[in-house]
Formats: C-alpha cells, structure tokens, sequence
C-alpha cells in the first residue's frame, strides 16, 4: 500500500484545505515541538454520517467553521457557539480535509494530560475520524488513517511512539476513539507503510 499524501510547510497534500479561525500558535519553546498525534471521533448528529446543511456543507465541516446551524437539530442547539477544530478530519469514504495548519495549534484536546503533560493541544496534532464509540470504522479510514500517521512520522519525527486515543489524555471526559477503534489493526498497517518507505530510500 503506497500512501498518497505528504507533508510541506504544515499542510497535508493529498487533502482538502478548508481553513477554519479555531487555532492559535504553538508555543514558541520546546513545549510546542509537534510530538504527538491524538485520534478522535466526531458525527453530527451523533451517531449519523454524510449528513449536510441546506448550502451541502458537512454539518462537522460547518462546526469547524463556527458555521453549525443550531435550527438543523436539536444537538446543535448545544454545541453551535462552541470554537473547536482538529487539524484533520477524515469521513468515512476517505476524504479528509485539512483545518489548521499542521504547525498551528488546533483546538481539539481540551483539558488533557500525556506522559507528565498537560494541554495536549500545544504539541500534538489532532485528527477527527467521522464515527462514534458504537460503530465500526470503515477499511477506507483505517487504509487513509495509516498513509497519513505515516507522512506525519516523515515530517515531524518527534510524534513516532506517540499515537493515542482522546480517551487516553482526557480518559474522564472522553472515550473516543471507542471500543471499536483496532489500534492493532492501524499500528500493523503503519509499519508496513514505514518498511516499505525505508526499502524503497
């Protein structure tokens, strides 16, 4: 499996670039080196995919932009004044778009702590897969996921050993990516992707 995507100045080549104002900057000192990649789930409404506004726009597109329609569902009456972002979201079909620049700190830990660190957000890099705790991931994500894990291992060595769950820094609060997520199954397929790239140099 040859991966698609690669990494320049932060930004993911092989996705769709959709910008969204919920980012700030990394800190400037060795707090803010990119050293970890965080995986969660999203599904507006939750535990619904593919679903879109009146103008086609992913209603999880539309969150990351400040622009949910609260009218849309009752859920959204909970959640549209909040300012979130991850720095990739990937739905079920594969495609991902791209929100924060990867050098940009994105707004998607929350209250977290790893390895003796807290606020995840200054040094990881966090990637929304469209799903919820009670749903299998489609193969697509899995094959996607893995090419992605891998181009960013290349770019910003620092994150390799370091993939976790939402539920891993914020185990509280949070519980994605769920049960149904196959850590074993994403770390296999990374490998492969990393031994070829290294037989291939």
């Amino acid at each position: 499996m040859s991966s698609q995507f690669f990494i320049k100045d932060g930004l993911l080549h092989g996705a769709t670039w959709l910008p969204s104002p919920n980012f700030n900057a990394r800190p400037t000192d060795s707090t803010g080196i990119v050293a970890g990649i965080v995986i969660h789930n999203i599904s507006l409404p939750p535990s619904t995919f593919g679903q879109v506004n009146a103008d086609g726009v992913h209603h999880v597109k539309a969150f990351f932009q400040n622009q949910l329609n609260a009218d849309n569902h009752p859920y959204f009456q909970t959640i549209h004044t909040m300012q979130v972002s991850a720095h990739l979201f990937i739905e079920r079909d594969g495609t991902v778009t791209q929100f924060v620049n990867f050098n940009d700190r994105a707004w998607h830990a929350g209250k977290s702590h790893y390895l003796g660190r807290d606020n995840c957000n200054d040094f990881t890099i966090g990637i929304e897969l469209e799903g919820s705790d009670d749903t299998r991931y489609e193969g697509m994500q899995y094959q996607v996921l893995a090419q992605i894990i891998a181009a960013i291992y290349d770019a910003y060595p620092a994150t390799r050993r370091h993939l976790m769950g939402h539920s891993d820094i914020a185990p509280i609060r949070k519980t994605d990516p769920g049960v149904h997520f196959d850590w074993q199954k994403l770390r296999a397929m990374v490998a492969n992707l990393l031994a070829d790239s290294s037989e291939n140099q």
